[in-house]
């Protein structure tokens, strides 16, 4: 097995082109390097490096070899620096922002997870607009918030996003709709329902609105909604009665609502990118160890929730 002192080693040799400077480099006596470099050929079966009068270079597979351990000395290197990192760190709490449908779904999964770490979480509960300028002005660690194809969320050059999932949208419609049994529909039906009573959120800009307003827009068609709420069982209770037609994401269905059946969009455009977004203090900063348990822990939550 190849020990990681003699990719250290390989690695010096190419930087210095010399062993003697090789050995200086990693604070090694040049024995030692010797040794390691020895070992490694040994294990290879053939020569990793070549001597001349003008140094050491590697050979070609020396230079194939060290293509590959250069990769394990970085995640190396990073798992020695995040296990440092949550040592020193002992207790932590993270501020997180999140919006209603999101935290139902993952919040409970993903603050116990973080728990068995010293992780604790406060948070925030918001819609998408002050979850954004919250991550801006970094009055939060993170803030969960989501983006639709097309449209760019007003996030600071020096806020982080990883994507953690995509959700796609599905017509919620009262369970005696005509369309209510569909396995699924695609955008031509979708499109056909302009005329429906919808339910839009209460912001006018709601990207999840946008999505379905610029489809009818595209086709010559605009919608009129009846009814404005951010309140989901609001949104729920009036489609099951029969009054309205609206977009639901995957993530706010939950497992059953009675009178309500969600119909599937075969249309990738109908999809919501859900993402964390997290204040940093420059650009180059690498995300903490906390973050990337956070990221880890929400993961975790989404699988539980398929």
């Amino acid at each position: 097995m190849i020990d990681l002192r003699q990719l250290e080693a390989l690695r010096a040799v190419a930087l210095e082109g010399s062993v003697a400077r090789a050995a200086k480099l990693l604070g090694w006596s040049h024995p030692t390097l010797d040794y390691h470099l020895h070992n490694l050929d040994r294990l290879v079966g053939e020569p990793t490096t070549v001597r001349g009068p003008r140094g050491t270079k590697l050979t070609t597979v020396g230079q194939l070899l060290l293509e590959r351990g250069r990769e394990i000395l970085t995640l190396t290197d990073l798992a020695l620096a995040d296990a440092r990192e949550l040592t020193q760190m002992g207790r932590v709490r993270l501020r997180v922002g999140m919006f209603p449908t999101a935290a139902a779904a993952l919040l409970p999964a993903t603050v116990a997870r973080l728990a068995s770490v010293d992780i604790q979480v406060d948070t925030v509960l918001n819609e998408l607009g002050p979850l954004v300028n919250a991550a801006n002005h970094r009055e939060v660690d993170a803030a969960l918030v989501y983006s639709i194809p097309g449209h760019r969320l007003a996030l600071r050059e020096d806020v982080h996003t990883v994507e953690v999932m995509r959700d796609p949208m599905h017509l919620a419609l009262p369970a005696h709709h005509r369309l209510a049994n569909r396995p699924s529909i695609d955008r031509a039906t979708l499109l056909s329902l302009y005329d429906e009573p919808w339910l839009l959120g209460a912001a006018t800009d709601d990207p999840i609105d946008r999505v379905a307003t610029d489809a009818f827009a595209a086709a010559g068609h605009r919608i009129n909604p009846v009814i404005r709420t951010d309140d989901f069982q609001v949104m729920l209770a009036m489609i099951a009665a029969g009054v309205v037609i609206g977009l639901v994401p995957k993530l706010a269905m939950g497992t059953h609502y009675s009178g309500v059946s969600f119909v599937p969009i075969d249309d990738p455009a109908f999809t919501r990118t859900i993402l964390l977004a997290t204040p940093r203090p420059s650009v180059a900063t690498a995300p903490s160890a906390a973050m990337k348990h956070l990221v880890a822990a929400l993961r975790h939550a989404i699988q539980a929730t398929d």
